[in-house]
């Protein structure tokens, strides 16, 4: 079920007799930071799960006792000492690897913030899942890369999909109560990220440095970059396909440098809908986290006299070809997003590791696309089938390495 209608609340607000039971998945990432920033703010309304998290031990101990979870789960088997350790006397429940991963998902929970990065996040994710409760989806890999299964999921499961892409949720909030064939078109914005009004030539020298300076967001590292390359923004059409069941011929992305316009909603008799914030993720997060209520949320709020003006340009697919390429893919559909996603996760890897220049990133992708023409018209019906596309593609990516680097 997707909440394009607001449903009446399935869980108790602060001062209820049982507090909204929640898990994080991706605990130690920046979504999850954020999550378990809000939740601190009103402790007596939520009772934390389980708190996951990949090696970072330490961090994941912290926020773990902090919140009082019931269960802190390292994805990497090896951790599992370290964080025991971490955790001795604390009454904690502990567990690291794969499965226990999965089992973390599977915990009932009331509410579960899905934001394990990358593909790696489609398994557990699948998993709260069928849990048929409240998924906020922050792990748009998920959708790009396995949209038609998991939405099927989504579906059999009854499953309450919040999305946590500040776009996403704009686009949410912007059409609740809204019929869909009364949305004539979503345009997502995007900031242009730190080479906004770079040239081609600039860029090409542009190392992980100057490109993790996004000029509005706090962000991991991976989205950062994607940011920069605007593959991002076409990985979010991908996913708002999927989401909003809505042609790629309805989805557009328009360059919005100051971040306050998250997403402009045309309908069809004219009328264009826009929500407004600062750029600050625990907004997003807090509308998923109270839906369908609200929350207070101690952010900056907007100055529109302050601001002055807010501006908006075309994005120029010959200086941002990733975006192009996204565009490309949301047309062939079948599962031409998981190699896209894949082939761009081994690119992005290659850049941050000073493999790969800047504009190999896209070239990278490009030529994986081409490479993997026999994978692309293949139609996966299971998180499996989309796992081995993944693991072809980006096998057949790094063998492409050598020739971008």
């Amino acid at each position: 079920m997707f909440p394009l209608e607001k449903q009446p609340a399935t869980t108790p607000r602060s001062g209820a007799k049982r507090p909204k039971r929640i898990s994080v998945l991706g605990a130690t990432g920046s979504i999850g930071e954020s999550t378990l920033d809000l939740v601190g703010r009103d402790p007596d309304a939520f009772e934390v799960i389980a708190l996951t998290g990949n090696r970072n031990v330490a961090r994941l101990a912290e926020l773990a006792v902090r919140h009082n979870a019931r269960l802190a789960v390292s994805a990497d088997a090896k951790c599992y000492k370290d964080l025991l350790l971490a955790l001795a006397g604390t009454g904690i429940e502990v567990a690291a690897g794969p499965q226990a991963l999965l089992d973390a998902a599977a915990r009932p929970a009331d509410w579960i913030m899905a934001a394990i990065v990358g593909v790696a996040g489609l398994r557990p994710t699948l998993r709260a899942v069928r849990q048929g409760t409240s998924v906020a989806l922050a792990n748009k890999e998920c959708l790009v890369s396995g949209g038609t299964v998991f939405m099927s999921e989504v579906a059999r499961h009854g499953t309450t999909l919040l999305p946590v892409d500040s776009e996403h949720s704009a686009a949410l909030q912007a059409m609740t109560g809204t019929e869909l064939d009364r949305v004539e078109s979503v345009c997502l914005t995007a900031s242009g990220g730190p080479f906004r009004t770079w040239s081609a030539a600039q860029m090409a020298d542009a190392g992980p440095e100057q490109a993790l300076k996004h000029p509005n967001w706090s962000m991991g590292a991976k989205v950062t970059i994607d940011s920069a390359s605007l593959m991002n923004k076409g990985l979010e059409l991908i996913e708002a396909h999927h989401l909003f069941a809505l042609p790629p011929e309805k989805l557009d992305v328009l360059v919005h440098p100051q971040s306050i316009v998250h997403c402009l909603v045309q309908m069809t008799d004219g009328a264009v809908l826009a929500q407004l914030s600062c750029p600050d993720m625990r907004t997003p997060i807090a509308y998923s986290l109270a839906w369908p209520e609200r929350m207070h949320v101690p952010n900056e709020r907007i100055d529109l006299a302050k601001l002055g003006s807010l501006t908006f340009e075309a994005p120029d697919p010959e200086r941002f070809p990733a975006l192009r390429l996204a565009k490309d893919v949301l047309c062939c559909g079948g599962s031409a997003g998981a190699v896209l996603n894949a082939a761009n996760e081994v690119a992005v890897a290659a850049f941050l590791e000073k493999r790969l220049g800047f504009l190999g990133i896209a070239g990278l992708v490009e030529t994986a696309l081409v490479d993997c023409a026999d994978l692309t018209g293949l139609n996966p019906t299971s998180a499996e089938d989309v796992l081995e596309i993944d693991e072809e593609a980006r096998r057949r990516a790094e063998a492409r390495l050598p020739h971008w680097a």
